[in-house]
């Protein structure tokens, strides 16, 4: 998009202002009326990878084991002064088996007092479970579950408790705890963000509008959401990070469009036309969009890009995550660019009201111009004068801060330790202490034969029968019960280790079986072996972040390089834009390493370190922050290189780009800091980690990046900043012309 159809865009919004806002408020109306459907949508999180071994492992329990269904949760009964044989304890537990049994949607219950049945009585007799295999989606399993949580629920008498747990009750308790999480978040984060934009613009309402445009994002995402879930399957993760992400940029971008708009109108005031005519208006609002508003088109669309690289992971939790990113982004730009400036002509002048005293004012809102001397511009020119020196120290710093991710070890962590309080958190302790915390979502060995062939021979059974040996409990081995279930042309070796199904021990359990007593098994031929569960899903999710990750990175590197060449008009400043954020993303990752890999944030941030961090963190944030950091850097760039086409001066385009950008990038990277830094108090860590690295990552990005290694590179390569062979060189106003 051209500054002139920019331009004109913006007047065009702001003339037809009017049926602009009704537009909008018939549309929010409608999404705020599906949000609902979208809650109810939700999903346990997939973390499964397509033609994977454990999702060939998950079709053939659902084919070749008839009581199986798509997934087998656990009745968990338990009473600290009753045992399993007494009689009020057996009333309990027959009510809540027969109970769960006539649900259509139950394939089979395994109670413990059945033919067969094993280990399902606790040692001391107080605890005893009942595997109950269920049908149905990712969805249709949450709903399920937490029907027959309450069903069960009412059931507990005579000091017996029964607790529905497992895979997906977990993941509907997890969804309720995430969501307390996102208001408790809320409530510290955009209150902070409220001060940092009236402190940055000076008016309080001015400070309000950026909200407001937050919230219609987020509102119209929600509402695209929620009709892409008729289609396909969100987890509850995907409206977090939509949250999170959707209140940020929000003001972020918001924030750079009301500065400009208030710039420009001051500017034609200054000019002597002190009335807010309605042209003024619509002039300043499309000037606004031709300068700050193609800077967060562009934006967006890099952010979209950067995202949009997640696709070639084969599995569902990159995909959902991209999508929902993007889809926030895209509904941000959308409400940027069309409802904002139809706000600000609704809103006019008035967008100075509840001033702060002059001296608290923005220089560019001030009644005497900005003289290019401000305390920014004498910042910049402070860096300027020892550009290597800057530079250098810098640089240093964040490749020691980086350097942790040489010792990166990844994994999933559930979310478990933070159910204390729910059904499915209460289950699980009683299964963790009385039968092996695997036991809520055990390793599932699948051998079978083709279909049809007539079941296991003699031979293949002994071979079946010595890996049950193998993996049988033993005071050196992780594992607390295996048991044999025979199938249709198969057989089911359910192994629950003694750790928590998302524990580093419990993927080393899976790897062991896979890589050292699967293959004698199948060395004799005629057996097929996949080995499912949810530790064996996490194995396979972290096997193909590593395979696919370089992809991933070259492909943002590639697409940011190119783009940003485009917009730039220059090959230096998208190679140094390029490396600068490769050292900021390297960095983040690297404290967030030490943090919650290491553990040495424990008592500040509370939590425990699971020795590992999330297996889709390190690649989020390289995608999120490329897609966030680059309004920063057009911004601040497309800025200095207004006065450079002017002037043809290096260093006072420098200085006057940093003095009118700095105010506004520091608020904007400020408010997405306390936005993204209050999920630091989640319960849940995967909030705590999510949250924490995005905010570090702007704060390093707006502070030592833009603040520091810009302007000193900007310094060092002097007039080769604006290089771009002649072959590839047109006239600027051709491909993006300057407001």
């Amino acid at each position: 998009m051209s500054a002139v159809t920019a331009y004109r865009w913006g007047r065009l919004m702001a003339r037809h202002k009017r049926v602009v806002l009704s537009m909008w408020a018939i549309v929010l109306v409608a999404c705020a009326a599906m949000y609902p459907s979208l809650q109810r949508s939700l999903g346990a999180p997939n973390y499964g990878v397509d033609n994977a071994e454990s999702s060939r492992a998950a079709q053939l329990l659902e084919q070749r084991f008839a009581g199986h269904g798509a997934e087998q949760d656990v009745l968990v009964f338990y009473s600290p002064t009753r045992r399993a044989s007494e009689t009020a304890y057996r009333e309990v537990l027959d009510r809540a088996l027969n109970l769960a049994r006539r649900q259509s949607y139950v394939r089979g219950v395994a109670g413990p007092y059945e033919r067969g049945a094993r280990g399902q009585v606790s040692t001391d007799g107080h605890a005893a479970i009942a595997l109950v295999g269920i049908a149905g989606d990712p969805r249709e399993l949450v709903e399920r579950a937490e029907t027959l949580q309450h069903a069960v629920g009412p059931i507990a008498h005579a000091g017996v408790n029964v607790w529905l747990t497992g895979y997906s009750p977990v993941a509907k308790d997890i969804t309720t705890v995430e969501n307390e999480d996102i208001e408790r978040a809320e409530t510290i984060g955009v209150p902070i963000a409220l001060v940092i934009l009236l402190l940055a613009l000076g008016a309080v309402v001015a400070a309000v509008v950026p909200l407001m445009l937050a919230g219609s994002g987020l509102l119209l995402t929600y509402g695209v959401l929620a009709l892409i879930a008729k289609a396909l399957t969100f987890d509850s993760f995907l409206t977090t990070i939509v949250t999170m992400l959707g209140v940020g940029i929000g003001i972020d971008y918001a924030l750079f469009i009301v500065s400009r708009f208030r710039e420009e109108l001051t500017l034609r005031m200054r000019a002597g036309h002190k009335a807010d005519t309605r042209g003024q208006v619509e002039d300043a609002v499309g000037a606004a969009i031709a300068s700050s508003g193609r800077t967060i088109l562009f934006s967006g669309v890099i952010v979209a890009l950067a995202l949009s690289t997640l696709v070639v992971i084969r599995t569902p939790t990159y995909r959902e995550f991209a999508l929902g990113a993007v889809a926030v982004v895209v509904c941000t730009v959308i409400a940027a660019l069309t409802l904002l400036p139809a706000l600000l002509a609704a809103v006019g002048a008035r967008v100075n009201r509840g001033t702060l005293p002059a001296r608290m004012q923005p220089r560019d809102v001030r009644t005497q111009a900005a003289d290019g001397h401000g305390v920014w511009a004498r910042w910049a020119l402070a860096v300027m004068r020892r550009p290597l020196l800057a530079a250098g120290v810098i640089a240093a710093a964040l490749i020691l801060a980086a350097t942790p991710v040489l010792g990166l070890r990844t994994g999933v962590d559930f979310g478990i330790r933070s159910l204390s309080g729910t059904p499915s958190g209460k289950g699980e302790q009683v299964l963790a202490r009385s039968f092996g915390a695997g036991t809520l979502a055990p390793i599932e060995v699948v051998i079978s034969r083709p279909a049809g062939s007539g079941g296991l021979r003699r031979t293949e059974e002994a071979r079946v029968a010595r890996l049950a040996r193998e993996l049988a409990p033993t005071r050196g081995n992780d594992v607390a019960a295996v048991a044999v279930t025979p199938g249709q042309d198969a057989e089911l070796l359910t192994v629950a280790p003694r750790t928590s199904i998302d524990s580093y021990d419990s993927e080393q359990l899976v790897r062991r079986i896979r890589e050292e007593l699967v293959p004698p098994v199948l060395a004799g031929g005629g057996l097929d072996v996949a080995v499912g569960g949810a530790s064996a899903k996490i194995v396979d999710l972290s096997n193909e972040t590593d395979a696919k990750a370089p992809l991933v990175i070259a492909l943002i590197l590639a697409l940011s390089l190119l783009f940003l060449t485009v917009v730039f008009r220059s090959l230096v400043l998208p190679v140094k834009a390029v490396l600068m954020n490769l050292l900021a993303t390297g960095a983040t990752v690297g404290i967030v390493i030490l943090i919650f890999q290491e553990g040495h944030g424990e008592r500040l941030l509370h939590f425990t370190s699971t020795g590992f961090i999330q297996v889709y963190l390190p690649l989020s944030i390289f995608a999120l922050l490329f897609g966030l950091s680059m309004d920063y850097e057009i911004f601040l760039i497309r800025r200095m290189r207004e006065t450079w086409l002017q002037t043809q001066d290096n260093e006072l385009a420098v200085a006057t780009g940093v003095e009118h950008t700095a105010r506004p990038i520091s608020a904007a990277a400020a408010i997405m800091v306390a936005v993204f830094g209050s999920f630091t108090t989640a319960n849940v860590l995967e909030l705590k980690q999510f949250g924490l690295g995005l905010a570090l990552a702007i704060a390093i990005d707006a502070t030592l990046v833009r603040l520091v290694l810009v302007p000193a590179l900007m310094r060092l390569f002097g007039a080769r900043n604006w290089w771009l062979p002649r072959r590839l060189s047109r006239p600027a106003a051709a491909a993006a012309p300057e407001a």
